[in-house]
C-alpha cells in the first residue's frame, strides 16, 4: 500500500510502532519494528498475522517459549568471516547463549508439530548443529571466561603463575615481618601500588631494604617498596601472564578457524532470533490492546465489528473507563460513509480507529476489534486529517486541502482507501459546500472506499440520495447535551450548534439573532434531524422495554404449554385411578348392603337392630366423602401480592403468588406454574394452607434461592462440560430463569465452538451472546431462553 510515512503518522501508527518497540528484547528486534512496512499482498499478510495470532495463543494458552538470551550474532559471525580475526570470550559466550535458545526454540516447536505451522515456516529446513556448541564449551565455561585447561600449555602457564604468586607472597610477607621488628615499617599492612605489592617503610628507613620504590605518601613520611627479592618474582609473574594472554589469543584463533566454516548458519540462526524477538513483540502488543486476528479477504472492503481505537484504549484502561465499540462496513455497496454530528462527538476519532485499524492489519498486525471483523486489502491510502497550512510552499489551509483533493481525485481508483476530515472546510462555506460534494461525487464515480467527516448539510443531502455513499451520525443525547460517542449508520446528524450554544449559555438574544440569519430550509432540515434522534431515542428505549415484556411474555406461554402438556398426560392416568377406586368402594358398598339386608332377615330385626345397621351405612359413607379443604377467604377489597396465598374460584386448588403482570396472576401450584386472572382468584389466609402444601413450596423456592444460574467449566474435558451445563440448563427451564452465564475461557476457541453447537439444537435457546469485552469478552457466552 503505498503511501507517505505523514499519512501513517496522522493516523498513530509511529505511536503503535514505540510500543511495539519497547516489548523487544534485542536491537535487532527493534530495528526490525522500525522497517514495518504496510503491504499489499494477501498471503504475505496473512502469514504475518498467523505469525502473530500463533505466538499470541503460545502466550496465553501454551507453555512459556523458552527465549533467555538475545545477542546480536549477525554482527559476530560477520567478524568471525575475517581471516586472521578471533572473538572475544565474551562474544564466543553470547553465540553460545544464542544458539542454546536457538536449539530450545526448535526443539519447542517440534514437540507441537503442527501447531503453529506460520511459526513453524520461519526455521523449516533449519539444521541444528550442536558442534558449534560443543567446540565452544570446551574453551569457554559458563561464567564466558576461558578454561584454564583450554590447552595443555595454558594449564602449565596458569600453574606456572599460581606457584609464582604463591613464592612472591611468601617472601614479601618474610621482608615484611623481619622490617616490623625491627621497626622500620610505617602503621598499616601490605598494599598495592602500580599493580604491585608494596610494604609501607617510614622514609628514613627506606635505605635499610633493597628494593624499588614506588610511591609516598602525601605529607613524605612514609614510603611504598616493592623489596628486591620480590620484584624479581613479580617480573617472572608478568612474563608468565604475558604467555598466558598470548596462548588465550592463540586458542580463541583457532576457536573462531574453527567457527568460520558455520557463518552463513549463524547468519540463519540470528535470522530466526531477530523474527522471533519481533513476532514475539507484536504478540505482547496484541494483548495490551486485546487484539484480535481478523478474517482477511482479499478485495477492498472492510468490515469493523466491536472496533476501538488501540492507542484510545491503552489511556482509557489506565484511567479504568472504556472505550464505546464501533461497527462499520465499506464495501461495494457502501463505497463511501459520510460521517457527521457534533464537534467533539467522536467523528475523528471513528474515522482514525478504521484507517489506523485498517493501515495495522496491512503491516501485519493483530487489532482491536472482534475476531469477527472482515478486513480486505488496500493497495492505496489517503488520509487529509489536520491542518496542513505550510509557511514553506506558501499554501493556506484551504490551499493545502485542495491540492490533497486533487491528488486524490486524480490518482484514487477501486482499490483505493480515502480519509477526509472535516471534508470541505476551510473557505466560505457558501462556495467550499459545492466543491466539496463535487470531488465526493468524483471519488464515488471512480468507485473509490473511504470515510468522509463534514458539518455541510449539502453533504448530507448528497449522501442520502446518491447510491454507494451512506450517511452516518455520532449519537447525541439531546436531553444530557452530551455525545454517546455511538456511530450509527443510514442517516445523517446534527451539529446541535445552537442546543450547545445555549447548554454553555450564550445570552438568548444572541440565540435568536443567529436563528434567524440562516436560511428557513436549512433550519428546518436541522430541526428535523434533532428531533429524529430524539424519537430514535425513544423508539430504542421503548424496543428495549418491549423487548424485555416479549421475553417474560415467551416464558410465560411456554410455561402454561408445560401444564397444559402435564395435564394432558395425567388426565388418563388420574381417571383410571378414580375408576379404580370407585369401583373398589361400590363393590364394598355391595356386600355392606347384602349383609345388612341379610342379617335384618336372619333375626326378624327389631327398630333398634335396624337403626344399629343404618349407622353403620353412614359410617361408610362419609369415610368415602371427599371433605372440602376449609379455605378462609379475606376481605376482597385487599390487595394480592407475591408471596400471598389463593384459592382459584371454581376449583379447590391453592397456591402461592409468584408474579403479577398486569390483571394476571401467576401461582406456584407444587412444581407447577399457571397464570390466572385476579378475578378468578380468592386470597386466603396462610394458616388455612395444609401443611404438606406449604412444605413441598417452601422446599421448592428454596431450590431457586440457592440455584445460580451460572457455570464454570474451564479445564473441563468437552463431554464432562456439555453435561454439567445440560442439567443447568434442565433446572433454569424449569424454575423459570431467563437466561445461564456459561464462563468457558477463551484459548483456541474450540470449547466455546461446541459449546454453543450444541445449544442451538435446543428450540427454547432465543440467543448467545459474548460477555463485554472488558468483563471476559468471547470467553464467556450468555445463553438467553425465549
Amino acid at each position: 500500500m503505498p503511501q507517505t510515512r505523514n499519512n501513517t503518522d496522522k493516523l498513530g501508527f509511529a505511536e503503535v510502532k514505540e510500543l511495539i518497540k519497547a516489548h523487544c528484547l534485542s536491537e535487532m528486534g527493534r530495528q526490525m519494528v522500525d522497517k514495518i512496512q504496510v503491504m499489499n499482498n494477501f498471503d504475505q499478510i496473512s502469514k504475518f498475522l498467523g505469525q502473530a495470532n500463533e505466538f499470541k495463543n503460545i502466550l496465553e494458552n501454551d507453555d512459556a517459549l523458552p527465549i533467555h538470551h538475545f545477542f546480536d550474532i549477525k554482527t559476530l559471525a560477520n567478524k568471525a568471516r575475517i581471516e586472521g580475526v578471533f572473538l572475544s570470550e565474551e562474544e564466543f559466550y553470547q553465540v553460545h547463549a544464542s544458539l542454546t535458545t536457538v536449539f530450545a526454540v526448535i526443539a519447542y516447536f517440534n514437540e507441537r508439530e503442527g501447531l503453529y505451522p506460520n511459526l513453524e515456516a520461519l526455521f523449516e529446513h533449519l539444521p541444528i548443529e550442536k558442534a558449534i556448541i560443543k567446540k565452544i564449551d570446551m574453551v569457554i565455561d559458563q561464567k564466558g571466561k576461558i578454561r584454564p585447561n583450554a590447552s595443555r600449555d595454558l594449564q602449565e602457564i596458569t600453574s606456572g603463575i599460581a606457584r609464582a604468586e604463591q613464592d612472591a607472597r611468601k617472601k614479601i610477607d618474610q621482608v615484611f615481618k623481619n622490617a616490623g621488628s625491627n621497626g622500620w615499617t610505617a602503621d598499616g599492612s601490605l598494599t598495592v601500588r602500580d599493580g604491585r605489592l608494596c610494604i609501607p617503610l617510614l622514609a628514613e628507613n627506606k635505605r635499610k631494604i633493597k628494593g624499588f620504590i614506588h610511591d609516598e605518601s602525601a605529607s613524605g613520611q612514609t614510603v611504598y617498596m616493592e623489596p628486591e627479592e620480590v620484584f624479581t618474582l613479580n617480573n617472572r609473574i608478568r612474563d608468565l601472564e604475558f604467555d598466558r594472554r598470548r596462548e588465550i589469543i592463540k586458542i580463541l584463533t583457532a576457536l573462531t578457524n574453527e567457527l568460520r566454516p558455520y557463518v552463513p548458519l549463524l547468519l540463519s540462526y540470528h535470522s530466526l532470533l531477530t523474527k522471533l524477538d519481533f513476532v514475539r513483540a507484536k504478540a505482547l502488543f496484541a494483548i495490551d490492546i486485546e487484539g484480535e486476528m481478523p478474517q482477511l479477504v482479499n478485495e477492498a472492503s472492510i468490515k469493523l465489528t466491536n472496533a476501538r481505537h488501540p492507542l484510545l484504549l491503552l489511556n482509557f484502561k489506565k484511567e479504568h473507563k472504556t472505550v464505546v465499540p464501533l461497527n462499520v462496513r465499506i464495501d461495494e455497496h457502501t463505497r463511501i460513509v459520510v460521517v457527521s454530528g457534533p464537534n467533539a462527538g467522536g467523528k475523528s476519532v471513528c474515522m482514525k480507529t478504521v484507517g489506523l485499524l485498517q493501515t495495522m492489519v496491512q503491516a501485519g498486525l493483530l487489532i482491536s476489534a472482534s475476531e469477527a471483523s472482515v478486513v480486505g486489502v488496500f493497495k492505496q491510502l489517503f488520509v487529509d486529517i489536520g491542518d496542513d497550512q505550510s509557511l514553506e510552499s506558501d499554501l493556506s489551509t484551504y490551499s493545502a486541502h485542495l491540492s490533497k483533493m486533487k491528488e486524490f481525485v486524480e490518482q484514487a481508483n477501486g482499490k483505493t482507501l480515502v480519509l477526509i476530515d472535516e471534508f470541505g472546510t476551510g473557505t466560505d462555506p457558501q462556495f467550499g459546500g459545492p466543491i466539496a460534494e463535487a470531488v465526493l461525487e468524483s471519488l464515488n464515480h471512480k468507485k473509490v472506499k473511504g470515510m468522509v467527516t463534514t458539518h455541510y448539510s449539502n453533504l448530507k443531502i448528497f449522501a442520502s440520495h446518491t447510491e454507494g455513499i451512506e450517511n452516518a451520525s455520532m449519537l447525541f443525547d439531546n436531553k444530557e447535551m452530551k455525545p454517546l460517542y455511538m456511530l450509527e449508520v443510514g442517516k445523517p446528524g446534527s451539529s446541535y450548534a445552537f442546543e450547545i450554544a445555549q447548554k454553555i449559555g450564550l445570552p438568548q438574544n444572541v440565540l435568536n439573532l443567529a436563528k434567524n440569519k440562516i436560511s428557513a430550509g436549512q433550519k428546518k432540515v436541522d430541526t428535523l434531524l434533532v428531533d429524529l434522534e430524539r424519537e430514535k431515542k425513544e423508539i430504542y428505549d421503548t424496543r428495549i422495554v418491549l423487548e424485555k415484556q416479549q421475553r417474560q411474555v415467551n416464558a410465560l406461554l411456554a410455561e402454561n404449554e408445560t401444564l397444559k402438556s402435564y395435564l394432558e398426560e395425567n388426565k388418563k392416568a388420574l381417571i383410571r385411578d378414580a375408576k379404580d377406586q370407585a369401583k373398589n368402594i361400590i363393590l364394598n358398598a355391595n356386600k355392606l348392603v347384602e349383609n345388612t339386608i341379610s342379617e335384618i332377615k336372619s333375626s326378624n330385626a327389631d327398630k333398634e337392630t335396624t337403626r344399629v345397621l343404618r349407622e353403620k351405612l353412614n359410617t361408610e359413607l362419609q369415610n368415602n366423602t371427599v371433605k372440602p379443604i376449609a379455605v378462609k377467604p379475606l376481605p376482597a377489597d385487599e390487595e394480592i401480592k407475591p408471596g400471598d396465598w389463593v384459592k382459584l374460584v371454581d376449583s379447590e386448588t391453592t397456591g402461592q403468588v409468584i408474579e403479577i403482570i398486569k390483571d394476571n396472576v401467576v401461582i406456584a401450584i407444587g412444581d407447577l406454574r399457571t397464570v390466572a386472572k385476579k378475578k378468578r382468584v380468592i386470597k386466603v389466609a396462610k394458616s388455612t394452607v395444609p401443611k404438606e402444601i406449604r412444605r413441598n413450596y417452601n422446599s421448592q423456592t428454596g431450590d431457586m434461592a440457592s440455584f445460580n444460574p451460572e457455570i464454570d467449566v474451564r479445564g473441563m474435558r468437552t463431554e464432562d462440560a456439555l453435561g454439567n451445563i445440560e442439567r443447568l440448563f434442565d433446572r433454569a427451564l424449569m424454575m423459570g430463569f431467563g437466561n445461564l452465564k456459561i464462563i468457558h475461557g477463551k484459548g483456541d476457541g474450540i470449547l466455546r465452538k461446541m459449546i454453543r453447537q450444541y445449544l442451538k439444537k435446543y428450540d427454547q435457546v432465543d440467543r448467545m451472546e459474548d460477555e463485554h469485552a472488558d468483563r471476559g469478552g468471547d470467553g464467556i457466552t450468555y445463553v438467553y431462553f425465549k
